[in-house]
């Protein structure tokens, strides 16, 4: 009897342990953005005086500009792309899971193409058109692919949205019909707001790998004014000879906040999207 109630003592522990190890290096990065340069050396994860003026300074590191200007351009860039990925991959798989039209399942089979093909062979061409275009130092480079259900991650949020509104009953396009529906009417009316828990599983993904795109932007951005805050992370590196690392610390501890709060509030319906999202016929 004593042993059965050790079995799950000993596995708590484990758990406990094996948790601390997972994040440990999210505590020393928490501790190494408080720290005074000199000090990153040290063993111990905290410091022994913290230096909150790490997240001041770094605020204000890049001659000219804050982060709130940083901040302000990536919120907006993401906005518009992801309101470009929504409207334009919402059709596209609605128009795949619902209605007929010539070479469905051709079209259906070079969308699945799609995503095997690595975005490294793309880089040169796509840079050469938008280059042609006039579109370097724009934001229409990540913008206007995604209004095609293009851009990064744009077939796949297709097929995740495709298998999604498969799953919902035909029976209720006819209900719909019957009522005087038109298809863009069933459309918004009554497959969108069933496919909730999918959109907002797109809109996650979309804003974390639209986020993380770094070499998107360092590509298409040449002007300061058009940074983003991974473009800034790293001028705060380059814009100094002896790098100040714990103002470098203290910024990447600060940029991935946005992306930890979304993802935070919108797991529930992360989870059910992508729980309910399977492949169907």
């Amino acid at each position: 009897m004593t042993t059965l109630k050790l079995k799950p003592a000993f596995r708590h522990l484990f758990m406990i342990l094996f948790s601390f190890i997972m994040v440990y290096p999210v505590l020393w990065w928490i501790g190494a953005s408080l720290k005074h340069s000199t000090e990153l050396g040290s063993p111990s994860i905290f410091p022994a005086v913290p230096q909150w003026s790490n997240f001041t300074k770094g605020w204000s590191s890049v001659p000219g500009h804050t982060f709130t200007d940083f901040y302000l351009n990536t919120f907006g860039l993401e906005f518009a792309v992801i309101v470009a990925t929504l409207l334009s991959c919402t059709l596209v798989a609605f128009g795949f899971a619902r209605l007929d039209f010539p070479l469905k399942n051709f079209w259906f089979s070079i969308l699945m193409l799609t995503l095997m093909m690595p975005g490294q062979v793309l880089i040169i061409p796509q840079y050469s058109l938008f280059y042609q275009l006039g579109w370097v130092n724009t934001y229409l480079p990540f913008i206007v692919p995604h209004l095609l259900a293009g851009g990064a991650g744009g077939s796949f949020f297709v097929f995740l949205l495709i298998q999604f509104i498969r799953g919902v009953p035909r029976e209720l396009d006819e209900s719909a019909k019957i009522d005087g529906c038109s298809w863009f009417g069933i459309f918004w009316r009554v497959v969108m707001p069933l496919a909730f828990p999918a959109i907002v599983t797109v809109t996650i993904f979309c804003f974390l790998w639209n986020w993380d795109d770094f070499l998107g932007h360092l590509l298409y951005i040449n002007s300061v004014d058009k940074y983003t805050v991974g473009l800034a992370l790293r001028m705060i590196n380059d814009s100094q000879s002896a790098a100040e690392w714990g103002q470098l610390l203290a910024m990447s501890l600060v940029s991935i906040l946005p992306a930890t709060i979304v993802f935070m509030f919108l797991q529930k319906y992360f989870v059910e999207g992508i729980a309910t999202t399977g492949i169907k016929g």
